[in-house]
């Protein structure tokens, strides 16, 4: 039996289906990471995408109860170039084909996936779709998709949660949060209490947090920014705040700093971030479509973090006004740990 993925531009890539056999469609994505695909596939940050998975095959150690970082996974589709036929895990863990079926994600293999990283290399945003055709009415489907705004307002919670631990209080607003984020923060021994991403200064208030972090998540900052914006002039320069991802891009832009489009966007744990402090390097897992223009940015930061390979700022410190940002996920998840010295300053920050 045959899957095809067709594209807006005309093209389509014949291959085998596995996972869920329903039609789908969404946006097209690189997912580079060499390992963490059970990371990737349940970050909210991907919602609405269709990943391409550049690693040449995944699956090989299953689905684990630990490495979720949400619960139902929101991506529209998995391209891969192959698959794992046996899991080399625990027989507890769960195999990738029978977690897609159940999550309803549809997946094809046997694709080149070097062809689609060339296509997503000349444009911001392409269309795609998996399905069981490629006759004319598939692509004048895809050429008629709209893909969805609104996204953080799916993803985040809707009620007020908390993940609780013995020290300080933090106040997460959930624009797509990652679990593993809540994880390093409990590591810390920091009491978080998660909150809407359209949380009133009232709901923030009543819990009477000694911190503010405002998390990753997708969509454009611009659908959020009026937002966002009561609860930043309320608490900037009042409260410690880290933004995270999108969180990072609000802050930026509350600050009229300049978004810069990254063609393709970064999704993987292989971007090279350098402290202008210190000149330490962190590998970071970033999942963004935007970075900072450093020729945008007045003020008079403590630090900042730039993206080697583009030269735009991923992230900064503000001590004076006790703000923190990163464009990168100190955490990982996937990736490694270099990062997490993030939260280690935002704790500070606390003190």
């Amino acid at each position: 039996m045959k899957r095809y993925l067709i594209l807006e531009d005309g093209s389509a890539f014949s291959g085998h289906p596995f996972g869920a056999t329903t039609t789908s469609t969404g946006e097209l994505a690189i997912q580079t990471s060499n390992f963490g695909y059970q990371e990737a596939i349940s970050d909210p940050a991907n919602f609405g995408k269709i990943l391409t998975f550049t690693t040449p095959m995944i699956g090989g150690s299953g689905i684990n109860p630990i490495d979720y970082e949400s619960i139902d996974p929101s991506v529209r589709g998995i391209i891969v170039n192959d698959i794992a036929r046996h899991i080399s895990a625990s027989a507890s863990f769960q195999d990738l084909d029978q977690f897609l079926k159940e999550k309803r994600i549809p997946a094809i293999y046997g694709i080149d996936t070097r062809a689609i990283v060339k296509k997503l290399k000349k444009k911001r945003a392409i269309k795609a779709s998996l399905m069981d055709t490629d006759d004319d009415h598939a692509f004048d489907q895809i050429k008629a998709l709209v893909l969805p705004k609104n996204q953080t307002a799916q993803v985040s919670t809707t009620h007020a949660y908390a993940a609780p631990n013995v020290g300080k209080t933090v106040a997460v607003i959930d624009l797509g949060l990652k679990h593993s984020l809540l994880r390093s923060l409990s590591l810390r021994k920091i009491n978080s209490v998660v909150l809407p991403y359209n949380a009133s200064i009232y709901d923030i208030t009543n819990i009477r947090p000694d911190a503010i972090v405002l998390s990753n998540g997708p969509n454009d900052p611009k659908e959020l920014e009026n937002i966002l914006k009561p609860l930043l002039d309320n608490f900037y320069g009042k409260l410690p705040i880290l933004g995270i991802g999108l969180g990072f891009l609000l802050i930026s832009r509350y600050l009229d700093f300049d978004l810069i489009d990254l063609i393709p966007a970064y999704n993987g744990s292989n971007y090279p971030i350098i402290a202008s402090n210190t000149n330490n390097i962190y590998q970071s897992a970033i999942n963004l479509g935007k970075l900072v223009d450093p020729n945008s940015i007045s003020l008079s930061l403590s630090e900042l973090f730039y993206d080697i390979k583009s030269n735009l700022v991923a992230g900064f410190v503000d001590n004076k006004n006790k703000i923190l940002t990163a464009a990168f996920n100190p955490e990982g998840s996937p990736g490694n740990f270099d990062a997490t010295v993030i939260y280690d300053r935002f704790i500070e920050m606390m003190e």
